[in-house]
């Protein structure tokens, strides 16, 4: 009885696989021209003034040329490499921060889109030119510093030996 209530669970369970497999089977659409269509920008986020790469796919027309335009930097033309389409665009320095679409137009016509977001932060300034450090010339604090401690270390030690031999007597 034991062995018969098995095969029936697993028959059961086989059952479900096979009803699982046929509907993604049934549902799933076939791969069509046109799905390998993208266009990316890398960084996608980027501070105005630096330089961003692009990358793009026209499905299987990867061997000729495509165009990307941007109001965030213009027109850029792609070229083939190791089958994607790629290219590279400084953002110019003025650009004003937002969020900017990028579009593909490959020459079988097809088309793709991203969003590039440029980034126009205040740099960090430099600190105040003081001098000081490692590099500053003649004595410093550092060096009067060095010289009191090394006094106060000498005086400390014959007020010791004075008190050694002061207390023999």
């Amino acid at each position: 009885m034991r062995g018969l209530l098995s095969h029936r669970a697993l028959r059961g369970v086989l059952s479900l696989v096979g009803l699982i497999a046929a509907f993604v089977l049934a549902t799933a659409s076939p791969a069509r021209a046109g799905e390998n269509v993208f266009v990316e920008v890398t960084p996608n986020s980027a501070q105005a003034g630096t330089r961003v790469s692009i990358r793009a796919s026209c499905d299987n027309n990867n061997d000729r040329q495509a165009q990307v335009t941007s109001d965030a930097f213009g027109r850029v033309v792609l070229r083939p490499d190791n089958g994607f389409l790629t290219g590279a665009v400084t953002i110019p320095g003025n650009k004003a921060p937002g969020d900017y679409p990028v579009n593909l137009e490959c020459s079988n016509g097809q088309t793709a889109s991203t969003m590039l977001t440029v980034l126009n932060m205040a740099q960090p300034s430099k600190g105040p030119a003081t001098g000081g450090g490692g590099t500053a010339g003649g004595r410093g604090a550092g060096s009067l510093l060095l010289v009191g401690g090394l006094v106060a270390v000498a005086v400390v030690a014959g007020v010791g030996a004075r008190r050694k031999t002061g207390s023999r007597f």
